[in-house]
C-alpha cells in the first residue's frame, strides 16, 4: 500500500488499505523530487496515481495572460493525480524537496472493481476533492481578502500536525496564487492578523505560525 507519514491528516482515507493480501496486483514505486520540480504537467496523460510520503506538492495552472492560478495544496498523506480524464487538469510541482509513492491508475481501478473498501475511500477522497473545490471557489468569489488569508490559516491548521503551530512549506507568493490576491496584500493581511493578537510569528522566515486566537480567524472565515 501507499506509505504515509505521521502526519496524514485523520481525514485522510487509506485508499490501498486492506491490498496487502494481493501485492501482486499493485506495483508500488518511490520517487523523489526536488524543491521546484515538476511531477507532471497540464494535458499530459494521467497514468499514476500518487501520495506524499514526505514534503509537499502544489497543484496549479498558468493563465493565459501568464498568471498563476493554485488549486490544491497537497501535503503528506494526501493523495493526488486521480482524474476523471485521460490526461492532467493541472500541472502539479514540488514545493519542497518530496517523496512520493505512486501506483498506475489502471492498476487502482481494477483492484477497485473488486475490492468494496478500496472502493469507498476512493469514493470519499473524490467527494472530498469536490467540497474543496467548491470551498475555494466561493472562497475566491466572495470573500475580502484577510477572510481569505484567515481561510487559510484555519485549513492549513486542520491538515498540518504541528501542535499549536503552523509551519508552512509554502512560501507568500504560493499563498498569494492559491487565495487569488497580490503578495503584497497576503503580506498585508497576515500583519494585520498579528496586529489584531490572532497570530504570531515564528522564526525569521515567518514560515511558522502561531494561532493565538482561533476564534477570531473563525469568526472572519465565517
Amino acid at each position: 500500500m501507499f506509505a504515509h507519514g505521521n502526519a496524514r491528516p485523520a481525514n485522510v482515507p487509506s485508499i490501498l488499505g486492506g491490498l496487502t493480501a494481493t501485492p501482486s496486483s499493485f506495483a508500488i514505486s518511490e520517487f523523489h523530487y526536488r524543491r521546484g520540480t515538476e511531477i507532471y504537467g497540464e494535458k499530459e496523460p494521467a497514468e499514476y496515481v500518487y501520495q506524499i510520503v514526505s514534503g509537499a506538492v502544489r497543484s496549479y495552472k498558468l493563465l493565459s495572460d501568464g498568471r498563476r492560478q493554485i488549486g490544491a495544496f497537497h501535503l503528506v498523506g494526501d493523495i493526488f493525480g486521480l482524474e476523471n480524464a485521460e490526461t492532467h487538469r493541472f500541472t502539479a510541482e514540488a514545493i519542497v524537496d518530496t517523496t512520493v509513492r505512486l501506483t498506475k491508475r489502471m492498476s487502482l481501478e481494477r483492484v477497485a472493481h473488486a475490492d468494496s473498501a478500496l472502493a469507498h475511500n476512493l469514493l470519499v477522497m473524490t467527494t472530498s476533492n469536490l467540497q474543496h473545490a467548491e470551498d475555494h471557489m466561493l472562497l475566491l468569489g466572495r470573500k475580502t481578502a484577510l477572510e481569505r488569508v484567515a481561510a487559510f490559516l484555519l485549513e492549513m491548521d486542520r491538515r498540518l500536525t504541528g501542535v499549536g503551530v503552523v509551519a508552512l512549506p509554502m512560501c507568500r507568493r504560493d499563498i498569494a496564487d492559491y487565495l487569488g490576491l497580490t503578495l503584497e496584500t497576503v503580506s498585508r493581511a497576515l500583519s494585520k492578523l498579528h496586529a489584531y493578537g490572532a497570530l504570531n510569528f515564528l522564526g525569521s522566515n515567518q514560515r511558522e505560525i502561531m494561532l493565538v486566537d482561533r476564534d477570531q480567524l473563525a469568526a472572519l472565515d465565517t
